[in-house]
């Protein structure tokens, strides 16, 4: 199949995906496809790299330049999501005032702008943070957000992942990328990177494993073949991606959520929360150790990587060496900017820039003080997913897989920054979403 019949050909399963998907009896806001778009950018590459080849990054005063471009794209989208925010009234009010912890957060990542070497390049990047939280906002506060959350990662995940095999199988150069020194293939599909592509099959993984769930549970008058159809699909070519990917990382939290999405799908497991909080604690608690204290050395190694860690280990040592503010930190996501970076660039070939531990990451950034309003927010938001999962196990499964799934991945990657998906679905599942009241307009 030449690379054109075979483009015809995916573009028609995907709009088969959508119609088998389709639920005319709900209705969601246009306004969705502002978040949806924002996730198919975090989750793939910038306009501007698909509009013209990736070229390396070789100099570190590159970071401090972005690109015109996709900054007038994302503060359009960022201007859309917040208009559609305040065309909804004391609705969106009653979002804001019900979740303090994650703005109080937010609210320190911008005074530490204050403080950065860079204050320009952290006030560039606290903004695009800020738009997750007004994306996840966006579909909270639709009509009906339970509707609102399955449209939003399936429409993202229709696209990312099928166009993910077609550009792997018929567009290497798209699909594909080498190794600079060995020369060895690596596979990125629309991101740019392998560990990208591993993120993007996490969540949209789990995402079509929830909904086919949800299909197989439902009663035979009303379930339906088509979600079951389109969300099996999207969920097999997942599991191809990541065996092409090799991210060890995001299939191992695969392996995680997937486990807690079936085991809350079990009637009334959901509602003991003393269970639930043992089987959280015991798979924190196995992955933590696995990582850290070399009791799951065979099961690390099994995966492809060594005790190193590919060499995390080397850089959490490193980077602690380095003379930063202990109780403030760098300033927000300034760490890794100026000559800080220009020296782990002359040490390390592969050009590293972040930590490769969110925790970590956010303590070279923010301090202590950072990490403890993070780790207020993680706890905060614990107990709303756990609230969520005692009221509807059928959502708090997904919401419970992705905060684990987020807690687990930020041991090994940075992803607690800005566009960053594993980031967005986590702030998507502790986000409490108040009960609508009559005075409430939008």
């Amino acid at each position: 199949m030449t690379s054109g019949i075979a483009t015809v050909v995916f573009a028609l399963g995907i709009l088969g995906l959508f119609l088998l998907d389709r639920d005319r009896k709900s209705r969601v806001s246009p306004a969705l496809w502002i978040p949806v778009a924002w996730l198919l950018l975090a989750g793939s590459r910038m306009v501007s790299e698909w509009l013209e080849p990736v070229r390396a990054i070789e100099l570190p005063d590159q970071l401090l330049e972005g690109n015109p471009l996709n900054r007038l794209i994302l503060t359009g989208l960022l201007a859309a999501g917040a208009m559609a925010l305040l065309a909804r009234g004391r609705r969106a009010g009653t979002f804001l005032r019900a979740n303090g912890p994650i703005l109080l957060f937010f609210l320190y990542c911008a005074i530490s702008v204050l403080w950065s070497d860079y204050p320009d390049v952290a006030f560039r990047r606290w903004t695009r943070a800020v738009a997750d939280v007004v994306m996840v906002l966006v579909v909270l506060t639709d009509p009906d957000p339970s509707a609102a959350v399955k449209r939003l990662l399936a429409r993202s995940g229709f696209l990312l992942i099928p166009v993910s095999v077609l550009l792997i199988k018929y567009y290497p150069d798209l699909g594909r990328a080498y190794g600079p020194w060995t020369w060895t293939t690596y596979y990125t599909g629309v991101a740019t990177g392998k560990n990208g592509l591993g993120y993007v099959c996490l969540v949209f993984g789990l995402a079509s494993l929830w909904r086919v769930l949800e299909a197989l549970r439902g009663r035979e008058d009303v379930r339906r073949a088509g979600p079951l159809i389109a969300h099996g699909t999207v969920l097999a070519m997942a599991l191809w991606l990541f065996w092409k990917a090799d991210s060890a990382t995001s299939l191992g939290c695969f392996f995680i959520g997937a486990s807690l999405i079936g085991i809350m799908s079990l009637s009334g497991l959901a509602r003991k929360p003393t269970t639930v909080h043992l089987l959280v604690g015991t798979l924190l608690l196995l992955s933590l150790s696995s990582l850290f204290l070399n009791a799951g050395t065979d099961l690390v190694e099994a995966m492809g990587r060594d005790t190193t860690l590919t060499g995390r280990t080397l850089i959490w040592r490193q980077v602690l060496r380095m003379t930063v503010d202990p109780l403030f930190g760098a300033g927000f996501e300034s760490f890794w900017l100026g000559e800080r970076l220009e020296k782990f660039w002359r040490i390390y070939w592969w050009h590293p820039n972040q930590a490769h531990n969110g925790y970590l990451e956010v303590f070279l950034n923010l301090g202590w003080t950072g990490v403890a309003l993070l780790g207020f927010v993680m706890v905060w938001g614990y107990r709303n997913v756990i609230g969520t999962l005692r009221r509807d196990p059928e959502a708090g499964g997904l919401r419970l897989a992705y905060f684990v799934v987020a807690a687990v991945y930020n041991l090994i990657e940075a992803a607690f920054k800005g566009f960053h998906l594993v980031w967005i679905v986590c702030l998507l599942a502790i986000t409490v979403v108040p009960e609508p009241s009559s005075r409430e307009d939008g």
